[in-house]
């Protein structure tokens, strides 16, 4: 449902909704000729319609103040560009939201998350018994991953649960924009969360959709035992984001009277979610995020760089008119910036307030803020080199290389912002180190032998301002040892069969659809051994009941039978969920739901047995 191309019947039942919320000044809803045609198009400036009879009706709706009552809908003159609105609800409660006044907007991101704490492993028995999630239908929730942090330990481990009904079942979401007195102040938004199991056109209008049941159990002895442990927390997600084309011509431009946003769930019709509402006259800021990147060192006459060169980067944050975000030659401390952000949006890692799990668990809350370079582009591939702990805590090394000539067949190296001795040296070892001012230039060393062709800098990172969660980010390229561009060889593609209208990569993830900048960044850590991207890829849409396509068909992405061949733990087990008692043995069991074991997993098991895949389509 888009815009004034909404059936007649949905007209008739919001101004029946507008008279049982308390909208005084609501239509008769008995004088709309409910057996007027289903369809309403707005072709130029006036509406297209089939019956004059229904025309009278909607002129009451419409006609009045067509730009106050319908908000930002479709409407000829109507040109301001629609800000992606993120609304989040928190054990029943909805955080309160501050937006610009005047803009107009359309709801991009719906988060909800309940949950309750206990001293004792109830899988998910408190959650269902005493949350605002307890009426929903529970029937049929299993454990489907387990996954444990921590080494050498005490460790988290974090168990995953879904095809509960209220997961499963279609569901749509109201937003209702009201006055103080809970009286409409304008027409309401209907947004369908879809199934679980397919994506339809007509049943979406979220890119993704993921609703789970988490289970966290802290202190634990050993990555399987938590029997000593008395710190469990249970919870249910609810993540929707990435409006589809057709959402976002859905739109709200709030009235000045507008307090709250009334978020209606059809799964629990009768408990609305109150979302308080400011509107902030003379913001000093814009929406939108833009990510400016630029070489400090001069390359050579020539526009190259010489192998060896350490080259210095700087970076510009700005919103959507071009203000700074921060300044010149300037981050603010750790402290200043995180959890929440700082007034401009500006954002750091956040991890260590809200844990984030791949696929699972709000890894669009992250907000890292990192920089990387990878190159030559017709080298790049997979980076399956780990990265230690004590890389990110080395006080004498800002950016870390991830990758070499001689051990990855690529150069790639990665910086943090603020760096990494800064971010989770605060964490772990000196507090202090969040209070210190951060720069926003680095040094990316080139080494001395490096490959001619096209390097790639990129920066990634995500502002969050007056209610618009925006991911972005922005890649550059260098020339070293030769002016003649180089590209990327994919071996997969293409990805826009499934990321389009409002999915595409660039809007998606990092707000980056050049693939070949993601491998620098994408590197496993030790900490994190799920980094690459081709686990992430196995991983996630694995997982998804919502990729069409079978599993076991790797031509859907893969194109080249070669590209399949490379077989280890993280390759196959980020996909599959067991392997034979034979690989057992020979192998070790499965240990990580993201890449079967530990370090050796990225290992190649044999280059013999697994030449090929059945159903593969290569």
């Amino acid at each position: 449902m888009g815009g004034l191309g909404a059936p007649r019947a949905l007209l008739a039942s919001l101004a029946g909704l507008m008279l049982a919320c308390g909208g005084q000044d609501a239509p008769d809803a008995a004088s709309l000729d409910t057996q007027a045609p289903d369809t309403v198009s707005l072709e130029t400036s006036s509406l297209e319609t089939r019956s004059l009879d229904t025309r009278s009706a909607e002129k009451t709706l419409l006609d009045a103040d067509p730009q106050s009552l319908l908000g930002g809908w479709p409407w000829p003159g109507n040109k301001t560009p629609a800000v992606a609105l993120a609304l989040e609800v928190k054990n029943g409660v909805g955080q309160p939201l501050r937006v610009r006044e005047g803009s107009t907007f359309f709801i991009n991101q719906i988060d909800i998350r309940t949950f309750v704490t206990s001293t004792k492993d109830e899988g998910l028995r408190n959650l269902i018994a005493q949350s605002d999630f307890g009426g929903l239908g529970w029937w049929g929730v299993r454990q489907v991953d387990q996954e444990s942090i921590g080494a050498p330990g005490p460790y988290t481990r974090r168990r995953f649960f879904r095809n509960a009904a209220w997961m499963d079942l279609p569901s749509h979401f109201i937003v209702e924009p009201v006055d103080s007195r809970g009286r409409l102040t304008g027409v309401p938004i209907l947004l369908n969360a879809g199934t679980e199991h397919q994506r339809r056109a007509g049943m979406d209008d979220f890119f993704i959709r993921r609703f789970r049941g988490i289970q966290t159990a802290s202190g634990c002895a050993t990555p399987d035992d938590c029997s000593a442990s008395t710190q469990f927390e249970e919870e249910a997600i609810l993540e929707l984001r990435n409006a589809y084309e057709h959402a976002q011509r859905q739109t709200l431009t709030l009235r000045s009277d507008t307090r709250t946003l009334r978020l209606r769930w059809s799964l629990r019709p009768a408990a609305p979610y109150e979302i308080p509402v400011e509107q902030v006259r003379d913001a000093r800021y814009t929406y939108g995020f833009r990510i400016g990147v630029e070489a400090l060192t001069p390359p050579r006459p020539d526009g190259t760089y010489a192998p060896g060169t350490e080259i210095s980067f700087q970076l510009t944050l700005r919103d959507g008119a071009g203000n700074r975000l921060h300044d010149k030659g300037y981050l603010p401390p750790y402290n200043e910036v995180a959890p929440d952000g700082t007034e401009s949006g500006l954002q750091y890692y956040r991890a260590f307030f809200d844990a984030t799990t791949t696929y699972y668990r709000r890894k669009h809350r992250e907000r890292m803020l990192m920089t990387q370079i990878i190159g030559p582009a017709q080298n790049i591939q997979p980076i399956r080199s780990i990265v230690a702990l004590e890389a990110f805590l080395d006080p004498e090394v800002d950016e870390q290389v991830v990758a070499t000539p001689e051990r990855d067949g690529v150069f790639s190296q990665f910086a943090t912002l603020p760096f990494a001795n800064v971010l989770f040296g605060g964490a772990f070892i000196d507090p202090n180190l969040w209070n210190q001012p951060n720069t926003d230039t680095w040094q990316f060393k080139l080494p001395d032998n490096a490959a001619p062709g096209t390097y790639l800098v990129t920066v990634k990172g995500r502002r969050v301002y007056l209610g618009e969660d925006l991911p972005g980010s922005t890649t550059i390229e260098i020339q070293v040892g030769t002016p003649q561009r180089t590209q990327p060889k994919h071996t997969t593609g293409p990805c826009t069969s499934c990321h389009s209208k409002g999915g595409e990569l660039g809007v998606v993830l990092h707000a980056n659809d050049n693939r070949a900048a993601c491998a620098g960044c994408h590197a496993p850590l030790a900490f994190e051994l799920e980094g690459p991207i081709f686990v992430r890829t196995h991983f996630i849409h694995s997982r998804s009941n919502r990729f069409d396509a079978p599993l076991q068909q790797c031509s859907s992405c893969h194109l080249t039978k070669e590209s399949i061949q490379r077989t280890s733990k993280a390759a196959c087990l980020s996909c599959h969920k067991s392997y034979p008692d034979s690989h057992v043995a020979q192998f070790g069991p499965i240990e990580s739901m993201y890449v079967g074991g530990g370090a050796e997993s990225f290992q190649q098991c044999t280059g013999a047995c697994h030449t090929r895949h059945p159903g593969s389509g290569l």
